[in-house]
């Protein structure tokens, strides 16, 4: 595949599609707020499905209008199943130390109130807004941001750099910025130097894209329940020794086995 286009075009691209994003949700929750007569909570999930859908917009309209290989530029290539699993054995493995060190840092450094409120301004009210929280983080955001930042983006930067560690950090660092949260920035920066590393490594977007899949899905599942309850899974306030000892071995098979594939 060519080098057809500029890293200055790319970032402009991933800019415009951002923009794309943000506009549309913002359309869709003020029709939210404008009519009293719905719920308002409601609107704002659909806001978030429709704004991470229009962030495809702008790019998938370039690559067609280029005539470019959208498959070879999106870095869509299916995976085999020895690859799958051990995807998902490092995507568990890496939310479970994640969660751990997130309950240390807690301890030095509470989480500011936005966070707090945050959390009760998306708990859903029904099931209807399960669902669609659910396809908004679990399987709309992941979808755009993968296919945007490690399919488009870090492709380029890693063909126009030939620097690979540089087109995944300063990728990476886009990445944390676009999320616009100070108190998780380092945590969304680390998640997305993996993300970065399993892109490259398998020359997929699909690896990638099941690890930030399982992440969205595992927040909301620590953000809507009681896993403070939960005496299989916590230990005097941290997670418990057996899920760290699983988390580490599932840590070492998975990137084992993906360090192993030959590119």
């Amino acid at each position: 595949m060519k080098n057809t286009l500029s890293t200055r075009l790319a970032f402009g691209i991933v800019i415009a599609s951002l923009f794309s994003a943000f506009f549309a949700g913002a359309l869709v929750l003020a029709i939210g707020l404008s009519n009293s007569e719905e719920p308002q909570q409601t609107y704002t999930f659909i806001s978030f499905i429709i704004g991470q859908g229009f962030m495809l917009a702008p790019l998938l309209w370039f690559l067609i209008s280029r005539k470019e290989p959208i498959i070879k530029r999106l870095r869509i290539r299916l995976i085999n199943s020895d690859l799958l699993i051990s995807t998902i054995y490092l995507s568990f493995g890496i939310i479970i130390i994640s969660d751990e060190l997130d309950r240390i840092i807690h301890t030095f450094l509470p989480p500011p109130e936005y966070i707090l409120d945050l959390n009760g301004i998306l708990q859903p009210e029904n099931i209807v807004g399960y669902i669609l929280l659910f396809i908004a983080v679990a399987v709309i955001a992941p979808l755009g941001e993968e296919l945007l930042f490690r399919g488009f983006l870090q492709q380029i930067l890693e063909k126009h750099w030939r620097d690979v560690t540089r087109a995944i950090l300063v990728t990476s660092l886009f990445f944390a910025m676009i999320h616009m949260n100070p108190y998780w920035f380092i945590q969304i920066y680390i998640l997305g130097i993996v993300l970065g590393f399993l892109a490259w490594k398998t020359s997929s977007v699909i690896p990638p894209l099941i690890l930030h899949s399982i992440n969205n899905t595992m927040a909301m599942v620590f953000s809507f329940t009681e896993i403070e309850k939960n005496d299989v899974y916590i230990f005097h306030g941290h997670v418990a020794p057996w899920f760290i000892l699983f988390a580490l071995y599932a840590i070492f098979r998975g990137f084992k086995n993906i360090n192993n594939v030959k590119k």
